[in-house]
């Protein structure tokens, strides 16, 4: 463990129990900020062997003030702060691993109410014990969640009225003052205690309070306060890109920290001491791809049988005013929908054409899983023209016909043009799958097609996404003038030469890309994201694996090694986004067929990758490999399957099993194949069935 000398008293930190803790340098006169693993903790018990009050550090001195203003802020909120420790329950939520260490809670109410964050409830425990500052234990109840904000709220006999803090009001919160953290994990008679500032107001789609302080399950569900001692806000894991149970716990002492505003938590509590959950509220709308904060808010779909589908809410509207606010991007919406709570109403004004109309949309706790319907086609890729229109012909000409689906049933073919669908026209394959993604399967819809010089009309009762890939070898996905012959007779070696290698400058890891040479007219890639197991990555053995798909399907290979030898650490999520960005920004990459895929701890990243990411990615690929998180709810724009490879002797089976269960309850299609007793790499019969699986994505 890293010891630090206390500048000043001539003192030394070391451990307290079995944990780290590095005692920051400005207890002892200096401004600079020290933090460990677990954030910068204060052992107040130190400050006396440090001089408080003292000549030693300058009474007069700027430092000093701000030594004793943080001293007597964490005085005045101590009596208020308990600590909290929980019996029972279970080892992993959501595949996260659980501890049964003490956590924090905030009073509440004189009378026994103490908030917390729900993070350290998600094990269910089967006891709870608050403990005051003096050392008084009580048994505790479970009152209510909050699953919007994180928060529950913990009901004990107390053997006296409890301290009730101080709230900062909230013309009084201002950006870039200090902020404190106060948790007590620790020590009873000692907060920990984080410095920094309020970074940001209205985070998380408006709920929630930015600080760069070290904030982590050490402090999780203690306050934020002020120089003065007053609650700024309530310490939660949140992240603006999930709302599962765990999400926002990777950022743990990072200097991104949130905190559900003081103010917002007096009224939350109120509608907690009823004894009913608080559930976020969902309309069940949504936007396009672009970005959202400068993207008009045109919706693009309406989940079925939602809220908003109920009030009759249409793809194309455009919505102009929410409540008796004006709004022209569509983050205000999203973030006046996430303020709110299940059963509460969300008002609108919506164009649609020239016409403007009202809609009332009660929002719902839950709603039906989103399950993608299936036509039944591939269809022929177009090439890409630089300039130039990448389809001259409207329409969209089958590939292939999957047997006994929809299409089949309905008497379609190979080389029919789809050049209609439910009365609309149909302009291309991204527009054909965009109208079929706003029906559900057992939709019944008329499909107009060219075949030859006739022209037929069909009726189609829309299926469900097949699971498994087609059968044998598919017909060429691009019009006639093709290199799929040429490219399969081509030698399949290679080495480690053929890569070309990717860095991107914050990062320590390597990445190499293998983009097979061009042949004939020029097509779109699909892109394959390979991460392998932590260590060293024999480049040669996957290029061997993937060379000959990668010719024949004209897939880009990118393989990304871990900065560890024996770990992938969440972090690099963001490098695989970069590196994706950069593969597409150079490359003509096929939107639908971006797949990120791994073995062991690579598969569980590429999972996680995957879901922060649905935006790009299309397909995931898992071979041994527990899912890190869990996926966020099926919905129309963001098609997702996975590819689950096992073996029944891996120490991981039980997870992979139950999230593969989980992924099919949500609607997702997973195709499993089982690799035998003992972990090994896909051999060539199984490659080659994964390269169809991946050939056919872009199935409508």
């Amino acid at each position: 463990m890293e010891r630090v000398t206390l500048e000043g008293c001539g003192r030394t930190s070391g451990c307290w129990g079995d944990r780290q803790a590095a005692v920051p340098s400005w207890l002892c006169g200096r401004r600079t900020m020290r933090r460990s693993s677990f954030g910068m903790l204060v052992s107040f018990g130190l400050m006396a062997g440090c001089g408080w009050g003292s000549g030693a550090l300058g009474a007069e001195s700027l430092e000093w003030l701000e030594q004793e203003a943080f001293r007597r802020a964490v005085e005045r909120i101590a009596p208020s702060v308990v600590r909290i420790e929980t019996i029972g329950g279970m080892e992993r939520v959501e595949g996260l691993l659980f501890g049964t260490g003490p956590t924090t809670g905030l009073v509440v109410g004189a009378d026994g109410y103490i908030a917390s964050a729900a993070f350290n409830f998600l094990n269910r425990p089967s006891s709870i014990l608050v403990q005051l500052p003096d050392g008084t234990r009580r048994p505790a109840e479970l009152v209510a969640t909050d699953h919007s904000r994180m928060l529950v709220l913990l009901k004990i006999d107390p053997p006296e009225p409890l301290a009730v803090p101080e709230f900062t009001p909230p013309d009084e919160i201002q950006v870039g003052a200090w902020a404190i953290a106060v948790g007590r994990a620790f020590e009873i008679g000692q907060p920990n205690v984080a410095v920094g500032i309020l970074s940001a107001v209205n985070r998380i789609w408006g709920k929630a309070l930015q600080t760069d302080t070290a904030v982590s399950p050490n402090n999780y569900g203690g306050p934020l306060i002020d120089i003065h001692g007053r609650v700024l806000g309530l310490l939660v894991p949140l992240s603006p890109q999930a709302d599962n149970e765990v999400a926002g716990v990777e950022w743990y002492d990072s200097g991104i920290g949130f905190a559900i505003p003081g103010f917002e938590l007096q009224r939350i509590v109120e509608r907690l001491k009823g004894g009913k959950d608080l559930h976020p509220g969902l309309a069940g709308f949504h936007f396009g791809r672009e970005n959202i904060y400068i993207a008009p808010p045109v919706v693009v779909g309406v989940r079925p049988n939602s809220p908003a589908y109920k009030a009759g809410l249409e793809p194309g509207d455009r919505i102009v005013r929410v409540d008796d606010r004006s709004v022209a991007r569509a983050a205000e919406v999203k973030e006046a929908v996430s303020r709110r709570y299940a059963g509460q109403t969300l008002s609108l004004v919506i164009e649609r054409g020239e016409q403007r109309r009202e809609c009332q949309i009660e929002l719902a706790a839950r709603l039906e899983p989103y399950e993608h319907p299936f036509l039944g086609i591939l269809p022929v890729r177009s090439r890409p023209k630089p300039g130039q229109p990448q389809q001259s012909e409207a329409g969209v000409a089958v590939r292939y016909v999957w047997p006994d689906s929809p299409a089949a049933k309905a008497g379609m073919n190979a080389g029919d043009r789809i050049v209609g669908l439910g009365g609309g026209a149909v302009k291309d394959a991204a527009s054909l799958r965009e109208s079929v993604n706003q029906r559900s399967p057992g939709d019944q819809v008329e499909v107009r097609l060219r075949r030859g010089d006739r022209q037929l009309q069909v009726a189609v009762t829309l299926g469900r996404l097949p699971e498994e890939p087609p059968g044998g070898p598919l017909p060429p996905a691009w019009p006639a003038g093709g290199d799929r012959q040429q490219r399969e007779a081509e030698p399949a070696a290679g080495g480690a030469t053929d890569f070309q290698s990717l860095k991107i400058p914050e990062f320590e890891n390597d990445a190499w890309l293998y983009a097979p040479p061009q042949a004939g007219p020029p097509v779109s890639y699909g892109l394959v994201v390979w991460l392998p197991q932590p260590g060293a990555v024999d480049r040669r053995q996957l290029l061997q694996q993937w060379r000959l798909h990668c010719r024949r399907d004209h897939l880009l290979l990118l393989v990304v090694q871990s900065a560890s030898t024996d770990r992938w650490l969440p972090r690099e999520a963001e490098l695989v986004r970069r590196l994706l960005d950069q593969v597409t920004a150079t490359h003509a990459v096929d939107p639908t067929r971006v797949v990120l895929g791994g073995c062991g701890a690579g598969g569980s990243l590429a999972f996680l990758t995957a879901v922060r990411n649905r935006d790009v990615v299309r397909a995931v690929v898992l071979v041994d490999s527990p899912m890190a998180g869990v996926a966020p709810e099926n919905e129309p724009p963001y098609r997702l399957a996975f590819y689950v490879a096992k073996t029944k002797k891996t120490a991981v089976l039980d997870r992979v099993d139950a999230a593969v269960a989980r992924l099919r309850r949500m609607k997702y299609p997973v195709c499993v194949r089982i690799l035998g007793q003992a972990p090994r790499e896909l051999n060539v019969e199984e490659m080659a069935e994964l390269a169809r699986w991946i050939d056919s994505l872009d199935r409508i």
